[in-house]
């Protein structure tokens, strides 16, 4: 059965041998236990958490008892280190919580929470229990949670929605199945669940289904077993609304089969659910024990590709072996980057100790496909593909994974390069734009006449591809309406406000540039790591309470001086190689930037930077109340890595700018009147030296404003010298930092800038002149607040980007990065503003003084009005106009 490009089929499961030293560490055969993946710290790699569980069973075919009985009930912690492959028991400090089966739990930061379940004595309570693990101290703590909450059940589920949300829905109270659904906020004390009263099409009452919250905020909720124990082959839906209000939403598509006592986890859109039972207890045949919902295409999967009609386990039973090693129930399954792993359950009546895993690789269905035998030798030898870790000594080495998938040495080292999904993700969307190509567009293109290639995100020869946009965003973290929209992940660019047109593309013949190579610059004693360590928190970033800086004017100053050294070496117009990941506005709204690198991935040898680079196009300070944090995190990461991390200058990295909109005034707050105004001066000294602009395959160039009414050659942009202030700096320094484009494509020429006298904006007309005399195809610039994040210009030879959402606290925008693939297929990926706090939003810490502070500041300073938006009649000597 056939399945579109991008639709991938379910993966096949192996077994995976793992390593521990003593026969206690080893969590042996068990069932109705819980798997969950913790992120990796400072001092430790990503880890799987294994407790309780039951480790026996009572009855089965040779007792003359019908039926079995789970028994030797266990509260045992085991830690699996996914870098190494070892299992090791912990023994937390504390009183622990008592022996129990089907229980949840879940991972917050780096605690792993677990709430009722069943054991000797009856339900469980419905108690927090919190096993901490922060600096490698394994500790027990029990939750104070304050008035009624969901009470003692078991065969529930729970998940942190949206990094803060801890909820928990449906199970069995020892009288009947449930409904409900409870949420507790975890950034609000004292901690109080809410019991939820949600609007849409709600699930029937039911137990043993499973659940699992994707990046984004949804939750979902897929099978169970109802009252009268028929097994469910729905999926629903669980999102929040920005007032606060949740809501239930049917999923789209056909499940394989209906099952319970099966086991479901995200990686990025895709619900991967294995195993599971009918009634009865039958275990599921088939093709139907191993399944995907995709919920970026509202599909079912399986492995020969897209569901259409339940197919249960009647018929033929197929006897691949990946299929009969997942038929179990009550086994435990996570999640670690494009990893799936399973451990245990129960087969009939016996008890299962197999530790399994399978890859949500976008590369898949490439292995067993027809490659010409340079893709495959290219494949075979990208060192990306590797993922297993290294075995201790002296044992045998492990089996590869799957196909084209073999260790090496420095297996364990790729591991924790390609832990994140970004890469994956983002190699996926770009080879089905090149594989669908021909049947996407009628109109011919420059590169009809070469076929299309597998893409990877390894540097290589420089592109011979014309520059194009596909034909759909990725989406995240979008409000519903009455349908599935948030599980929706790529749109059709025609779906966003100011978007209708294609990229028209031109001819280019290109010169290779050579690169400069940078030795890193070592700040004293490690202080880049240091900024790293404590800002580089995607997953779990809060605000400093007191709102004081960490760093102090000494260590700003160091920072800026190894920062200096980097920049001052470099080509004002950088030279650069896709792949690559644009981002812009920031706005000193760092907790967008974390958003981002959560969900897109982050510059790290943990995350993606090893395949993928960063560009910054300016605007790192003002309007937002963490300026400091943005800058100091992207210096930092410049330091780290001088090579992958490239920024920009922007309008606002001036000091008669970011006096007057933030930045000083911020320093000042968080850092002392003196030694605020000293960093200050120190980080508006580091301005001066930023590139100005950046060419990708010099066939996209990359820069704040824009090319005004002066600049009609990059080589303008390159004869300026640096440092360079702003009240020195030429007419192209003033239109490239400045500049917009004008209204639509419909006004042509120069017309005067509504931001202030001597400004200018440009016509598309400019543009194509612009390029056509560069032998350019696209213009990436910032500086403007779009509504979708990204805005097309020109027939598409522009796009206005800008990464801060809800800018100033008014605007309500989207967020938006664009990844430029090795092919230079260029991928919009959005965030949306975040839904208010679910309790007293003005006690929330994502929300301290957010409102104090953009207040004031736009009472002061109004905002730049959003692109596309009616002017407000402010007077031309406003400072609005800046």
């Amino acid at each position: 059965m056939g399945t579109k490009p991008f639709l991938h089929p379910a993966p096949q499961y192996k077994t995976l041998e793992t390593f521990w030293d003593d026969e206690e560490d080893a969590p042996g055969p068990r069932c109705a236990h819980t798997l969950t993946a913790v992120a990796a710290t400072r001092t430790h790699g990503p880890r799987l958490i294994l407790f309780g569980g039951a480790t026996a069973i009572e009855g089965g075919n040779n007792s003359s008892v019908p039926g079995i009985r789970l028994a030797g009930v266990t509260n045992s912690v085991h830690s699996y280190d996914v870098l190494t492959r070892k299992w090791t028991r912990l023994i937390p400090a504390g009183e622990p919580p008592s022996p129990r089966a089907a229980h949840a739990a879940a991972a917050v930061g780096t605690m792993v929470v677990f709430q009722g379940g069943i054991g000797p004595a009856g339900h469980s309570t419905d108690d927090l229990y919190v096993l901490d693990m922060t600096n490698d101290k394994y500790k027990w703590h029990r939750v104070v949670v304050q008035g009624e909450g969901p009470g003692p059940r078991y065969g529930h589920v729970m998940d942190l929605v949206s990094q803060r949300y801890l909820v928990t829905v449906t199970g069995n109270d020892g009288k009947r199945a449930l409904s409900d659904a409870w949420a507790l906020d975890t950034a609000q004390k004292p901690y109080a669940w809410q019991r939820l009263n949600p609007d849409g099409d709600r699930p029937s009452a039911r137990m043993y289904a499973s659940g699992s919250a994707r990046s984004d905020g949804m939750f979902l909720l897929c099978g169970g077993r109802d009252t009268l124990g028929v097994p469910q082959g729905d999926a629903y839906g669980l999102l929040m609304h920005r007032n606060g209000q949740w809501e239930w939403t049917l999923a789209p598509g056909v499940a394989p089969s209906p099952r319970y006592q099966h086991a479901a986890v995200f990686v990025g859109a895709r619900l991967h659910v294995s195993g599971g039972v009918l009634r009865g207890g039958r275990v599921i045949d088939a093709e139907a024990c191993v399944a995907v919902l995709d919920t970026a295409a509202g599909v079912w999967l399986d492995k020969n590709g897209q569901v259409t009609s339940a197919r249960g386990s009647k018929g033929q039973v197929d006897h691949d072996p990946s299929f009969e090693l997942m038929r179990r129930c009550r086994h435990g399954a996570a999640s670690v980057g494009i990893r799936i792993y399973v451990h245990g359950g129960l087969r009939g009546d016996v008890l299962l100790d197999d530790f399994l895993v399978a890859e949500n690789s976008t590369f898949q269905s490439d292995i067993s496909s027809p490659l010409s035998a340079s893709d495959r030798t290219q494949q075979s030898s990208t060192p990306r593909f590797s993922y297993a870790a290294e075995p201790p000594s002296g044992s045998e080495p492990a089996h590869s994974l799957s196909e084209g998938m073999s260790l090496d040495e420095n297996s364990l080292e790729k591991l924790t390069e390609a832990s994140a999904a970004e890469a994956e993700v983002a190699s996926s969307v770009w080879r089905a734009a090149q594989l669908s190509s021909a049947s996407i567009d009628e109109e011919p293109s420059a590169s009809d006449g070469s076929s299309p290639t597998v893409e990877t995100t390894t540097y290589g020869p420089e592109s011979e591809g014309d520059v194009r946009l596909h034909p759909r965003a990725v989406v995240v973290a979008k409000e519903t309406v009455g349908s599935l929209g948030g599980m929706v992940r790529q749109l059709s660019l025609d779906q966003f406000q100011n978007e209708s047109r294609r990229m028209v593309p031109m001819n280019n013949s290109d010169v290779p540039q050579p690169t400069k190579k940078f030795t890193r610059q070592r700040s004293p004693q490690g202080l880049h790591k240091k900024v790293i360590s404590a800002l580089l928190r995607p997953r779990n970033w809060k605000p400093p309470g007191n709102r004081k800086f960490f760093l102090d004017s000494y260590e700003v100053g160091e920072l800026c001086y190894a920062a200096e050294q980097i920049f001052m070496h470099e080509q004002t117009v950088l030279q650069l190689k896709a792949p690559i990941k644009v981002f812009g506005d920031l706005h000193g709204q760092f907790g967008d930037l974390m958003r981002l690198f959560d969900e897109y991935g982050f510059p790290s040898t943990a995350g993606d930077i090893t395949y993928i680079d960063y560009l910054f196009l300016g605007d790192y300070v003002d309007r937002g109340q963490h300026s400091l944090e943005t800058i100091t995190l992207l210096l930092a990461l410049k330091i780290e890595y001088p090579e992958n991390v490239h920024l920009i200058r922007g309008n606002h990295e001036a000091a008669d700018i970011n006096a007057l909109f933030g930045f000083r005034l911020e320093c000042i707050e968080r850092m002392g009147e003196n030694d605020g105004i000293w960093a200050w001066t120190r980080f508006n000294q580091l301005f001066n030296y930023l590139p100005l602009a950046a060419l990708i395959e010099n066939k996209i160039i990359c820069m704040h404003g824009g090319i005004g009414r002066s600049i009609s050659s990059v080589e303008q942009i390159e004869k300026i010298e640096r440092p360079i202030t702003m009240d020195a700096g030429s007419l192209i320094l003033m239109d490239l930092l400045w500049s917009d484009p004008t209204e639509n494509d419909s006004i042509e020429g120069l017309r005067p800038n509504a931001r202030g006298p001597g400004l200018v904006t440009f016509g598309p007309d400019r543009v194509t002149e612009f390029c056509k005399k560069n032998k350019l195809q696209l213009i990436i610039r910032a500086h403007e607040c779009v509504m979708d994040g990204f805005e097309r210009f020109a027939q598409g030879q522009l796009i206005t980007l800008f990464s801060a959402t809800n800018y100033c606290g008014t605007a309500n925008n989207a967020g938006a990065i664009l990844v430029v693939g090795r092919g230079l297929v260029i991928v919009p990926k959005l965030i949306h503003p975040l839904p208010p706090p679910i309790l007293s939003p003005e006690n929330s810490p994502e929300h301290y003084g957010d409102d104090a502070w953009m207040q004031e500041l736009n009472i002061q300073r109004p905002p730049t009005p959003t692109r596309g938006r009616p002017q407000p009649d402010f007077d031309r000597s406003s400072l609005a106009y800046i």
